[in-house]
């Protein structure tokens, strides 16, 4: 028998989180997305027109740098002009430069996705969330409000209303953002609230709650987390519609103003010439096929997330 030292032998050290390995610290949505070939589609075209907008200047460089999304024109004939050299896409009613709307209207296509989406989540995911926790009076006239909103058909609705801010704002962009934040929040209102309805009543709530955290810390640290998957699945989803929505607007003449890089003021240029788009088919190809593929990139992002988050999948080796 070996001669005992006398001193304790040292505890081996646990191992810190920083010495797992880096696949181990990646949460499983995010492997689950990144392995997903529909999310890589959609984070590839996502990025493709990310890169487009960063070097608008470079691939369409502005004749002023002051109105850098106010579209060149090559004079003032009704009738659109085919691609050639000068404007390798064509030229529009008014000969506005197609390619010059495409390059900067990705760039308007991201702000108006991202902010409007971003605002009604704001906007209706709080409202909803704080309904939703605490209740009583104050939840029933909310959702008595929510419902009146989401009674009025959602295009119509935010037609109606950027037709009077139009006049009043004198800026079609602005105005047809705000009429579909206006009518767009209450859909996250009613789901979120939902969740946050079934969230509270979970044990860890009721055990913060025993301990005596304040109600908005709660709301905050506990609830809100749990209760926001299914908000952020929508909202990817929404980039994409928000889009669309204001391209029927601009299609109407009540988005952006005159002359401004937006594909839904494009596809406006070729109401006239509906009747010949077999001759004049560049007006309508090429700003439709960059709606169709932003919007669906969104949409491939929204489902393979709505796959990750998928609560039912949890168990599943990713």
């Amino acid at each position: 028998m070996e001669a005992s030292t006398g001193k304790q032998d040292a505890p081996m050290p646990l191992p810190y989180p920083a010495a797992l390995p880096a696949e181990a610290r990646v949460p499983r949505w995010l492997k689950a997305l990144l392995r997903n070939p529909i999310s890589l589609a959609g984070i590839a075209l996502v990025l493709f027109f990310g890169a487009v907008a960063l070097l608008a200047p470079v691939l369409a460089p502005p004749a002023d740098p002051s109105q850098p999304y106010q579209m060149p024109r090559a004079g003032f004939l009704a009738e659109p002009q085919p691609p050639n050299a000068e404007h390798p896409l064509g030229t529009t009613q008014g000969q506005y430069d197609i390619l010059y709307g495409l390059v900067w209207g990705t760039r308007t296509a991201f702000k108006i996705g991202l902010i409007v989406t971003s605002l009604t989540v704001l906007i209706g995911g709080g409202l909803g969330a704080v309904s939703g926790y605490v209740g009583g009076w104050g939840d029933e006239i909310l959702q008595r409000i929510v419902e009146i909103f989401l009674a009025f058909p959602f295009l119509l609705a935010a037609l109606t209303l950027a037709t009077v801010l139009v006049p009043k704002l004198h800026n079609g962009l602005v105005s047809g953002m705000l009429a579909l934040i206006t009518f767009g929040w209450p859909g996250y209102a009613r789901l979120i609230r939902g969740d946050v309805l079934a969230v509270k009543e979970r044990d860890f709530v009721v055990a913060a709650r025993a301990l005596g955290e304040p109600g908005w810390q709660i709301l905050i640290r506990h609830v809100v987390p749990n209760a926001m998957y299914s908000l952020l699945v929508v909202a990817s989803l929404d980039v994409g519609t928000n889009v669309l929505a204001f391209t029927a607007l601009s299609f109407l003449g009540l988005g952006s103003n005159e002359g401004y890089a937006d594909w839904g003021q494009l596809l406006s240029y070729a109401r006239n010439w509906i009747p010949t788009l077999s001759k004049y088919w560049y007006i309508v190809v090429y700003p439709g096929l960059a709606l169709l593929f932003f919007v669906l990139a969104w949409n491939l992002i929204g489902d393979a997330f709505r796959d990750a988050l998928d609560p039912k999948m949890r168990g599943q080796k990713v």
